[in-house]
């Protein structure tokens, strides 16, 4: 196999593990507010079901949940889901995951806000809802940056763990490349695509940091 050839084929598979990695962005970053929301709820029972949620998600490999999402239909209930199941079961493991990193970091923003803040606005005639997103949410944001960014940079390599479902994302297909061929290059390929992809991401949210530094 020509070098050419080889590179066609890890792009093939990159543009698979973008797709899990804007994918998972997409529903888990929305999904992350709402279980922070949960998780300081005044509601015992939905705080304690959320506690345990966001533990078992942080508690467990993410390879486990892949392979739970993906199998535990058919072993639990007999479900045959067809084919697609594969793509929607690796998308929903993400979303789960990430979402329960993502809450607990929303959670901190939210948490190390003043309550003078919601006092002040509360005087000047906010509603709950208006204080929090007018006032409270836009610097919760600016101060979680750091930590999203560290959670997003991760996710990019954590789609390679879609190997162990067999799909056909960068990762898997460097390593059936490098077995064909009996060659190390299409590691090396890989490790080149995720580092660009990478740094590409961490100079997006670098400038979007920098963008919300109000001293500068």
């Amino acid at each position: 196999m020509s070098f050419t050839v080889m590179l066609q084929q890890l792009a093939e598979g990159m543009l698979r593990s973008m797709g899990i990695f804007f994918l998972t962005l997409l529903f888990s970053l929305p999904l992350g507010l709402f279980v922070a929301f949960g998780r300081m709820s005044k509601n015992k029972i939905l705080q304690g079901i959320v506690r345990v949620y966001i533990s078992i998600m942080r508690g467990t490999p993410l390879m486990l949940q892949l392979l739970a999402v993906y199998f535990g239909p058919y072993y639990l209930a007999g479900a045959k889901l067809g084919k697609n199941w594969r793509f929607t079961a690796i998308i929903l493991a993400f979303v789960v995951n990430y979402a329960a990193y993502f809450a607990e970091i929303y959670r901190s923003g939210i948490a190390s806000m003043p309550p003078g803040q919601y006092e002040a606005a509360r005087l000047l005639g906010y509603s709950k809802s208006g204080t929090f997103m007018r006032i409270i949410l836009p610097q919760v944001i600016k101060r979680i940056l750091p930590s999203v960014t560290n959670e997003v940079m991760t996710l990019i390599k954590d789609t390679s763990l879609s190997f162990s479902l067999a799909y056909a994302e960068m990762f898997t297909i460097a390593k059936q490349i490098a077995a064909k061929e009996t060659s190390f290059v299409p590691f090396i390929a890989a490790a080149a695509f995720y580092y660009v992809f990478n740094a590409i991401v961490g100079f997006i949210m670098n400038r979007i940091e920098r963008s919300m530094n109000y001293y500068t």
